[in-house]
């Protein structure tokens, strides 16, 4: 498969005599009761796209269950609501374990309990790092995304039409048909870099530049696929990358990666974790 030269160029060089520290650390905010998944996946997103560390902050009773399912990844575990969410109690924490972090991602299977939807509210307001927003981290916001205009650092929003429709006065339908200039005017009115998902991924930043990714097929329409892309582009950015080159290059990667799979797979019985595993091989293809 052609690697374009300007994505190609995007992915950083090994040193001979790197170390993890060099590399990143993303802190992963992740995951609820029946959710766990989603914040694997993401975590196994933003370590396979090469940050040096990953620490997933997780509601303290379901902490047992990631330390058995995640190997290379660490794990913190944080205050909780009597539903197994995290709860405005953790801020504190994750304020201070977050100033050990080069980039926070927020989001998948959070849930929408009222006490964690405060708390990620807090949270983009309060961080200093860059963020990544995604699935429930966005969900917060709805009718709020204002909010957006308050944070300290630079934030990367991915959402698909259907989040994205309860962020705007627009169906979902509506989105998909402009999808474009719906992201477009989201990252210049927000102050954001928009992923907007889908068919054609669409990827802006908050001047006015636009790009439209190639890679991906119908196949990736899986739950938890979008987990592992919220992962990448957090990886990107923990290795220094800028959040809309990150976006680009994890969004390419993310497609080109489903399409490996696919090819093998074929497009009806592709998973996530089907994606997960064609990542180093994609990877490779821009080394």
């Amino acid at each position: 498969m052609r690697v374009p030269g300007d994505i190609k160029k995007l992915l950083p060089k090994r040193k001979l005599d790197a170390h993890k520290g060099d590399y990143g650390h993303v802190f992963v905010i992740a995951g609820s009761v029946g959710m766990t998944g989603a914040a694997t996946l993401t975590s196994m997103g933003a370590l396979l796209s090469g940050s040096g560390l990953v620490t997933l902050g997780i509601p303290k009773s379901l902490n047992p269950i990631l330390e058995v399912k995640l190997t290379e990844v660490m794990t913190k575990p944080l205050p909780e609501t009597d539903d197994q969410t995290l709860s405005e109690g953790a801020f504190s924490k994750i304020l201070k374990f977050a100033e050990k972090a080069n980039c926070v991602a927020i989001g998948p299977g959070l849930s929408r309990n009222f006490s964690t939807e405060k708390l990620v509210k807090e949270l983009v307001v309060s961080l200093d790092k860059p963020m990544v927003l995604d699935a429930d981290g966005i969900n917060a916001l709805e009718g709020e995304a204002s909010i957006l205009n308050s944070a300290k650092a630079p934030i990367v929003i991915t959402p698909h039409p259907g989040e994205m429709a309860r962020l705007v006065s627009l169906s979902r339908d509506a989105i998909v048909k402009v999808k474009e200039k719906v992201a477009k005017n989201f990252a210049n009115k927000y102050n954001v870099v928009c992923v907007l998902k889908g068919r054609r991924t669409v990827v802006a930043d908050p001047k006015g530049k636009v790009y439209v990714n190639l890679t991906g097929n119908p196949g990736m329409a899986s739950g938890g696929v979008g987990d592992i892309l919220t992962g990448m582009i957090a990886s990107f950015i923990g290795q220094g990358i800028k959040p809309f080159d990150a976006a680009r290059l994890g969004v390419f990667l993310h497609g080109l990666a489903g399409d490996l799979a696919a090819r093998e797979k074929g497009e009806v019985s592709l998973i996530a974790s089907d994606l997960l595993n064609k990542l180093p091989e994609a990877i490779k293809l821009l080394a």
